[in-house]
């Protein structure tokens, strides 16, 4: 096994059995072939077998499973190795494996060493390590480890420091710390440390240039329980960090008609917001507000026609309510106004309404005879449809057309029709070499 190809199958998911398809085969009973290609380097069914052993007591097997995926240095076995260790309650053999790649340069071992320290009553070891790597990672590693060894005081200084640095060539001048997420770390210290009033400052100060402390303002404010603060800030953040917060704190607290009136009665710019609609439109489903749900995205999609997931949010809400018919009409009024032509993008967010009205070979027929129809994307969906109506075969004819493009799509519904075999000669067929890399700015491959 090969490190570099590994991680060229992993990421790109070719020339493997992706995960997804691997709980597939398990979940048809395909255990055997699982266990079979965990031993023939496909990594994800050597991850899938070694749980199913670590869960069935035999965790020596499953380390000598995931030995020759170890012995390359790869980093995500090593990660996943070091996991499974940690849940099998062998913390310091997690540490230890993660420790050697530490040493021997990893760039991401050094976190997940001294998270994996901090977690295991080693906290005060891993702040005094990372003390000394100062700058070679997040300071949100910092400040969490600070927090389990109880060394609040020492990593606010620390990051009281990147407070007072003005950027210059923002993020290579402060390795992406700049002043006002430096902010929020420390917000998050003294918020830690009971001094609420202090972290807001801060976040108040810092939330105006960014969006994540504005987040993290909202949040300080729901947990504190100052709803009238966070009201004032709902009314004017045209985020809707504020608004989110404080609709979820009612709706937990059972207040929904409080958490609904939250979306309605913020400020213009904030209601205003397909994304603060979405949220309200989710919010009035699932209380049983379907009519009201569809109201408000029928509204988003007649100012923001053509926006596809604001189409699609409107037409599965008319499908869930049992409104087909009312979604269909809604799109080809808002079609309409497009100038009645649609690219596959918008078209094939219909399909599931013409299907609920008037049958899956509808659908089909109507799919087939747009101009996009038989495109290699087009047959995903009509495949879907054909599926979804327990028509795999059919599904498979479509997708055997385009078989390249929608491989994983195939395989999936080969493996439902017990056709494992054909499955694995579309999945494993030779991935292609990763490119060289070139060095650039850097002399180790990006991963």
């Amino acid at each position: 096994m090969d490190a570099t190809d590994l991680e060229y199958r992993a990421r790109t998911r070719s020339g493997c059995i992706p995960p997804e398809l691997v709980s597939r085969l398990l979940d048809r009973g395909h255990v055997d072939v699982v266990e079979l290609h965990a031993g023939r380097g496909q990594w994800f069914c050597a991850l899938a077998w070694a749980r199913l052993l670590g869960e069935q007591g035999r965790q020596a097997d499953a380390l000598e499973l995931l030995a020759p995926y170890l012995a390359t240095g790869w980093w995500t076995a090593v990660e996943a190795a070091a996991q499974l260790l940690e849940d099998w309650g062998r913390a310091d053999e997690a540490i230890e494996i993660t420790r050697v790649r530490m040493e021997a340069g990893h760039p991401m071992a050094l976190e997940s060493y001294t998270r994996l320290l901090a977690r295991h009553d080693r906290a005060e070891e891993a702040f005094t390590l990372l003390r000394r790597h100062i700058g070679k990672l997040p300071l949100g590693t910092l400040v969490d480890v600070a927090g389990a060894a109880g060394r609040d005081e020492e990593a606010a200084a620390l990051v009281t420091a990147r407070t007072e640095h003005r950027c210059t060539d923002f993020p290579w001048c402060c390795r992406g710390i700049d002043r006002d997420t430096a902010f929020g770390y420390l917000a998050t210290i003294r918020e830690r440390q009971g001094r609420t009033d202090e972290a807001i400052a801060l976040l108040r100060a810092s939330s105006t240039s960014l969006l994540n402390n504005r987040e993290q303002l909202a949040a300080v404010l729901a947990r504190d329980g100052r709803l009238d603060e966070l009201r004032a800030m709902a009314a004017t953040d045209d985020s809707g960090c504020a608004v989110r917060q404080l609709a979820r704190v009612l709706e937990e607290a059972g207040e929904v008609e409080g958490a609904i009136a939250a979306y309605r009665q913020a400020g213009t710019a904030v209601a205003g917001t397909s994304y603060s609609a979405f949220e309200l439109a989710q919010l009035l489903a699932r209380h049983g507000r379907g009519s009201e749900a569809i109201d408000v995205m029928r509204g988003r999609a007649d100012i923001y026609n053509g926006y596809d997931w604001v189409l699609h949010t409107l037409a599965e809400l008319c499908l869930d309510q049992g409104r087909p018919e009312e979604g269909l009409a809604h799109l080809d009024a808002l079609a309409a106004a497009r100038g009645g032509e649609e690219e596959w993008d918008l078209y094939w967010i219909r399909l599931p309404l013409i299907a609920a009205c008037d049958g899956v070979d509808e659908a089909v027929v109507q799919a087939r005879s747009h101009p996009e129809g038989t495109t290699r994307y087009a047959a995903s969906h009509i495949a879907e449809l054909l599926a979804g109506a327990g028509r795999t075969e059919e599904a498979v004819a479509v997708l055997e057309q385009h078989s390249s493009s929608n491989c994983h799509d195939l395989a999936g519904y080969l493996i439902d029709l017990g056709r494992v075999e054909d499955a694995l000669a579309i999945l494993l067929q030779p991935a292609p070499r990763p490119p060289k890399w070139a060095g650039g700015l850097w002399h180790e491959p990006p991963f």
